[in-house]
Parts: structure tokens; C-alpha cells; sequence
């Protein structure tokens, strides 16, 4: 008996198999499987397929342009998703550990937001910027938090506004996002990627991407507020929130 949304693997062939359960965020149910003898990491959750095929497309795009990502694997019948399960190529790797080892992320990073200037929106999401006048977005409903705290956050948002756009990853300053290793940097996890300002993504360890200090210290307001929105109201959103300056 498959558990309830993963009779979907069956697409992948007769020998899809479920191997053994991935760390991965709230959203989402992440196994290890093995599709076709090899093995690969599967993704179930609830995006619709717009999302989805957004996340896939840019990820093909990456990929032909030579960034390591997780590539979608095709079901027999050659779609890159299935009731909201993606399959992906399995990537080996570690977390990155050392300063040297976050200066190669962020520049992967800039790779990533070169590569995708002009991207269009992912389907129902709001960027950071546009929150300034917009109450709601994907997984952000400000009308959920205090009044006091959407104004903290949309201060903080404001420093960014005018500024050029692209595809960001969400979350790369978790190290379980990143999987380095002597010759490349991979970045898996696209489940938070969406169009925004760049400097979003690049408020790393030690600031290994080597902003100036205002630059650093607006895109810091804004990550927090950022991810208070998008988590709340868990504690991990109340603490980032409490990070967010006072108007």
C-alpha cells in the first residue's frame, strides 16, 4: 500500500522505489528513491502545477547554462511532475564550512541572479518589493500580523525598492540548501526561489558576498522581514521579526 500522494511515483516505472526519508522544510514530504536503477531525491507537497512548472523551467535553464542544480526527472510519459511529487536528480556534496567555501556560494549566487535578469514572476507570488502595497502572496497573508509588524517590514522592504530584479534562490544561507564540493557549488531546494531583489539572497555567513555595510545592513532588514512574513507566526518568525528595526 503507497502512502496517500505517493502512489503519483508510479509514473516514474514499475521499479520507483522510496528509499529512505530526507531533512527537508515544513512543506514538503523529501525522500531518497531510486527511479530506473539510479537514485534520486522525490519532493511531494501541495504547489499547483503553475508553480511547478515555473520551478522547472527555470531549473532547466540553469542547468543548460551550467549551474549544478537538481534537474527534474521525467515520468515515463516525459512529465516533470505528477500531483505536485517532482523527481530530481540526485547531487552529492557537503554543507559549506569554511569562509573560502560561502565565497563560492556567493558567487554561484550572482551566477544565478545574472543568468536570470528579466525572469518572470513564479505564479502567485509576491516579491518583497511589491508586499509594499500588496497584503498577500503565496504563503504570505500580512493581514496575519500585527499591524506594527508589517509597518517594521515594510520599512524594511522600502530600502530595496527600485531596485533591478531576478531570480532568487530563498534561502541559501541554510547550509542544508548548499552541497559543495572540490570543484562545485550545487544549490538544491528551489521550493522558496522567486523573482526579488538580489541582494535578498546574498546576506551570507561571515558576508562572505562582501557587501558594504548599508548595503548589507538593508538587505539583512529585509531577509528578516522577509522570512517573518513567509513562517508566521511559528517562533522562528517571531524571532525574525525581532530583528527587524522599529519604525
Amino acid at each position: 500500500m503507497w502512502p496517500v500522494g505517493w502512489e503519483a511515483l508510479r509514473q516514474w516505472g514499475d521499479d520507483a522505489v522510496r528509499m529512505e526519508r530526507l531533512t527537508g522544510g515544513v512543506a514538503n514530504d523529501v525522500w531518497r528513491v531510486r527511479v530506473d536503477g539510479r537514485p534520486a531525491v522525490a519532493r511531494l507537497g501541495t504547489r499547483s502545477d503553475a508553480d511547478l512548472a515555473w520551478e522547472a523551467e527555470l531549473i532547466r535553464h540553469l542547468d543548460r547554462a551550467g549551474l549544478t542544480v537538481p534537474v527534474p526527472v521525467p515520468t515515463v510519459d516525459g512529465r516533470l511532475f505528477v500531483d505536485g511529487l517532482v523527481v530530481m536528480t540526485y547531487l552529492d556534496g557537503g554543507p559549506p564550512e569554511t569562509q573560502a567555501d560561502w565565497r563560492r556560494v556567493a558567487g554561484t549566487l550572482r551566477e544565478l541572479h545574472r543568468l536570470t535578469r528579466g525572469w518572470p514572476q513564479r505564479s502567485g507570488w509576491r516579491s518583497s518589493t511589491d508586499l509594499l502595497h500588496a497584503g498577500s502572496g503565496t504563503k504570505i497573508d500580512l493581514g496575519a500580523m500585527p499591524p506594527e509588524g508589517v509597518a517594521r517590514c515594510r520599512v524594511a522592504w522600502a530600502r530595496l525598492a527600485g531596485r533591478p530584479t531576478c531570480v532568487v534562490h530563498g534561502n541559501p544561507a541554510n547550509p542544508g540548501n548548499v552541497l559543495v564540493t572540490a570543484d562545485r557549488v550545487a544549490l538544491i531546494d528551489w521550493d522558496e526561489a522567486h523573482v526579488d531583489v538580489p541582494d535578498l539572497d546574498l546576506v551570507l555567513p561571515g558576508n562572505a558576498a562582501d557587501l558594504d555595510d548599508a548595503a548589507y545592513d538593508a538587505a539583512a532588514q529585509a531577509s528578516a522581514a522577509w522570512e517573518a512574513a513567509v513562517c508566521w507566526d511559528d517562533g522562528y518568525a517571531v524571532r525574525r521579526l525581532a530583528e527587524v528595526r522599529p519604525v
